[in-house]
């Protein structure tokens, strides 16, 4: 199983109706055949798929992401490692289509905000 590196860079949402490039996530992920984000690849890695935040107004928030059967994906914020079971949460929502740049993504940030994400980069991470 191979980690990807997936870009994502604010392409609209509330407050940004044109987007804004300097808001962007970095996260890890490993992809199925099909380019989705594979669930049964998450469960079996014992190492954390690292995800970062960058905004112009504060520094990198760093965090992980995170899989539930029921609530899908989840991106978890915190200072340290002891922190996590209880930190802030990002949902992530890949949609449908695959994992690959022009294609758009859902986050609903740790403030309630729904947000269009638009894919700009895919490497191996």
């Amino acid at each position: 199983m191979e980690r990807m590196l997936v870009t994502l860079s604010l392409a609209a949402g509330p407050g940004f109706p044109l987007g804004c490039v300097d808001h962007r996530y970095e996260i890890e992920l490993a992809l199925d055949a099909a380019g989705h984000p594979d669930a049964l690849a998450w469960a079996e890695d014992p190492a954390p798929w690292r995800a970062r935040r960058y905004r112009p107004d504060a520094p990198p928030e760093q965090g992980d992401v995170q899989y539930d059967g029921v609530n899908g994906w989840f991106i978890r914020f915190s200072g340290s490692q002891a922190e996590r079971l209880d930190a802030p949460e990002a949902r992530f929502d890949p949609g449908t289509s695959p994992i690959r740049p022009g294609e758009h993504v859902t986050i609903t940030e740790l403030e309630g905000g729904l947000f269009d994400y638009r894919i700009v980069a895919v490497s191996a991470s």
